[in-house]
């Protein structure tokens, strides 16, 4: 049997945009990653920001962590569909999207593996 897959997703956003991302992130992305963990691709999706501040060059506002059921869930999926449905007004969520990714500094994506101790 496969093991879960998870990966960190890291947002930077430019300064003083920190709570307007957050909120198209929780508009438009965020219904989209709840149902895929309905629908069986994810098994989680936790959302995070720092408690204190950072070095500029180490600063990150929110981290994102997918827990996908397998490697192979987490390479297959296309959510465009799923968009639609979600989102029958596209010119509004794409304006939004859109937005949401011109306040965003950076994003990078980490597949992480658990370590046990014992070995």
């Amino acid at each position: 049997m496969d093991k879960h897959y998870a990966v960190e997703y890291y947002y930077k956003v430019k300064w003083g945009h920190q709570e307007e991302f957050l909120a198209l992130f929780l508009k438009n992305h965020f219904p989209l990653l709840k149902k895929q963990v309905e629908s069986g691709r994810m098994v989680s999706v936790d959302i995070v920001a720092p408690r204190y501040h950072q070095t500029e060059e180490a600063r990150w506002d929110y981290r994102v962590t997918i827990v996908f059921q397998d490697v192979n869930h987490a390479l297959k999926g296309d959510s465009a569909e799923l968009k639609k449905q979600l989102y029958p007004d596209q010119e509004t969520f794409k304006r939004e999207e859109q937005r949401r990714f011109e306040i965003l500094e950076a994003h990078w994506d980490t597949p992480i593996t658990p370590v046990d101790p014992e070995k």
